[in-house]
């Protein structure tokens, strides 16, 4: 997909500060979505669309680094199941596929 709309020359950096960009984008369609004022003349995206711009830029950015995002995901939720947040009960371990 980057190569076909050129943006191979792109670096981590470049797509760290786009996947922010869209992490606004994505709270203002939030705040639309759920009926709340946004900037008068504002093109405001779908909540579905922003997120996935969102996980576009995050592939980017695993691409560049090499990462295998199943096998963060996978070990990052190991993690998660150890871990406690004040205020709530013992985790409940998640299936990851």
């Amino acid at each position: 997909m980057e190569t076909e709309r050129g943006f191979t020359d792109r670096t981590v950096h470049d797509q760290t500060w786009r996947l922010m960009e869209e992490a606004g984008e994505l709270a203002r369609a939030v705040r639309k979505n759920n009926g709340q004022r946004t900037l008068t003349g504002e093109l405001v995206g779908s909540v579905d669309e922003e997120l996935v711009d969102l996980l576009i830029f995050a592939c980017s950015i695993a691409n560049r680094l090499d990462i295998d995002l199943t096998d963060a995901i996978r070990a990052k939720e190991t993690l998660n199941e150890t871990r406690t947040w004040p205020g709530t009960h013992q985790p409940t371990p998640v299936a990851v596929p």
